[in-house]
């Protein structure tokens, strides 16, 4: 799988590419990350990516010709159809089952804005969706990218060793997930539920659920009733 990045920020996305999960998924070749500097296509002296809105009011807007550029050579250079994925806060909402679809596509690119926001002619002509991560604003869309990618490839074959340890998170099933221990069996005063002691795989899968099901209910009682009806 490519990942295809459009940022006018490539550094912030160093450490997070160089540790864990993601750094094995690389080097293992189950996902190849590249990143694009939406300043390599500003044609001026001073690489200017941005400019003041029309009509005034607050804020600087990402100019329409850097991105345009950038992406028609990266679809151009890697002979990509892939569609383009903007962050934003008016996009929609990100969720698990959008990680699983975004995972067995062939390629991705995702578009971060910045700054007050980006030229609406991007979002009418190249853009083909918007992911919202939350009602809630960030400096730009790089952060939001992150997730996308740290939730995207954790789900490709051979990055997790037991791909269990994945199809069993938390919303993959529409719950959340159940309650976890390891050793000690007890610790300062409190043990581990006896059943999960007991051997009975069964009886195990049984309190998982039922757990899982309760969390969901406390928690999210969103998630429990939609999970409800499904089932009926």
């Amino acid at each position: 799988m490519q990942i295809h990045v459009i940022t006018a920020f490539p550094k912030t996305f160093q450490g997070f590419l160089d540790e864990s999960i993601l750094k094995r998924a690389i080097s293992k070749g189950a996902v190849e990350i590249i990143l694009h500097n939406i300043r390599d296509y500003a044609t001026d002296k001073h690489q200017q990516i941005d400019d003041y809105p029309y009509g005034g009011g607050p804020g600087m807007i990402l100019k329409p010709e850097p991105i345009f550029r950038c992406v028609e050579e990266v679809r151009q250079k890697y002979k990509l159809d892939a569609k383009v994925t903007l962050m934003t806060p008016a996009g929609d909402l990100y969720d698990q089952k959008k990680a699983v679809e975004f995972s067995v596509r062939d390629a991705l690119i995702l578009l971060c804005g910045h700054y007050k926001g980006i030229d609406q002619r991007v979002i009418d002509e190249l853009v083909d969706e918007e992911i919202s991560m939350g009602d809630y604003v960030l400096t730009g869309g790089e952060l939001p990218a992150m997730c996308i990618i740290d939730s995207v490839v954790r789900l490709l074959p051979g990055v997790i060793g037991d791909i269990d340890s994945a199809v069993t998170d938390s919303f993959q099933t529409g719950l959340l997930d159940h309650p976890h221990y390891t050793r000690p069996e007890v610790f300062r005063g409190q043990g581990v539920p006896k059943v999960l002691l007991s051997g009975n795989h069964a009886e195990i899968d049984k309190w998982r659920f039922e757990q899982s099901l309760e969390t969901t209910k406390t928690r999210r009682h969103d998630l429990y009733e939609k999970y409800i009806e499904s089932e009926k």
